[in-house]
């Protein structure tokens, strides 16, 4: 029974597992989206690396859950990964899509309030926690949203300010929903 435990905290102190490597390389993509898309005006090429990035979020994601690979760095690393990325391309959608600064600065508070509380968290509880159903549903949304606005160069405006609208809603109730939680957890008196 002591050794199960033990192999448990093991798992989780790791720090080079197939998903962190994941993780690391997402964030290695990023300045590569931006000059893709901002210096070489190549939208294709940005969208399709976006697309990769994508991909291997949701196969670290697969990898850590299904052979045990989760680890405290990679509870970290992997959303810093995923916001950074989706920071990167909203900043360069801004450019040809101005309603894009919603969805960007609504996610940059949400973030550092997230990252504030977090912190708190992880020092009153000693536990990192993962990301709800709302908070993958806002960044499927919001995925979706910097792909098709990415591929779709004639976007008719309409159409993009439903979307654009659609993902800051998300994004808004996510927010809502995890400050909610977070101030929740740091309301809790300690259990003794």
């Amino acid at each position: 029974m002591h050794s199960e435990s033990g192999n448990t905290n093991n798992s989780q102190n790791k720090i080079i597992t197939i998903p962190n490597i994941l993780s690391f390389f997402r964030l290695c993509l990023i300045p590569v989206i931006i000059w893709l898309y901002t210096v070489k005006k190549n939208d294709i090429s940005a969208g399709a690396v976006l697309i990769l990035s994508g991909a291997t979020d949701v196969v670290d994601g697969f990898i850590a859950r299904h052979f045990h690979m989760i680890s405290n760095l990679g509870k970290v690393l992997d959303p810093i990964a995923d916001k950074l990325t989706q920071a990167a391309m909203l900043f360069c959608l801004c450019t040809r899509f101005p309603l894009m600064v919603l969805p960007l600065a609504l996610m940059v508070l949400k973030e550092a309030f997230m990252g504030i509380t977090g912190l708190l968290i992880i020092r009153k509880t000693k536990s990192v926690f993962g990301a709800d159903w709302h908070g993958k549903a806002a960044t499927v949304l919001l995925y979706a949203t910097m792909i098709i606005h990415v591929f779709w160069y004639q976007i008719p405006v309409a159409v993009s300010d439903v979307l654009i609208g659609a993902c800051t809603v998300m994004i808004f109730i996510s927010f809502v929903l995890y400050a909610r939680h977070n101030i929740q957890l740091l309301k809790e008196q300690p259990k003794d």
